[in-house]
């Protein structure tokens, strides 16, 4: 497996529009847009910070993997991500190695990426997601 570079840093919200105006009236950090992923029940926003974003997940239902981080750890650093040249060999290697995972297969995630996420029991208590974006 080849890790490129740490391709985003997601930060759970409760509400995408105070955040979007903090990062862009405090910081100076313009949004590219946002996203809803239906199937993950989240808003997405990336801001662009040199050669990688940060990404705001806002949860979409209150029953989301968002809501719950919400809920139980309350807004802040949900996740990092790993960019990797060809995620169905990174997940291949992982599960060769007996390596706990969340997604056996890639999925859909914002910005057009394929993603899947590494259990944080296995990761020392981070959510890591690997990236591979075309």
């Amino acid at each position: 497996m080849k890790v490129t570079k740490v391709d985003h840093i997601g930060i759970a919200v409760n509400n995408m529009d105070e955040a979007l105006a903090f990062y862009r009236d405090t910081l100076g950090i313009i949004s590219t847009g946002t996203e809803v992923i239906e199937e993950q029940k989240v808003k997405v926003a990336f801001l662009p910070l040199g050669d990688t974003e940060l990404e705001l997940l806002e949860s979409t239902a209150p029953d989301g993997p968002v809501a719950k981080f919400i809920e139980k750890r309350g807004e802040g650093i949900q996740h990092i991500a790993l960019r990797v040249d060809n995620i169905e060999e990174a997940l291949a290697e992982l599960k060769e190695k007996d390596f706990k995972l969340i997604d056996q297969q890639p999925r859909y995630g914002a910005g057009n990426a394929r993603i899947a996420f590494l259990h944080p029991k296995a990761t020392g208590g981070i959510l890591l997601e690997l990236s591979e974006r075309k």
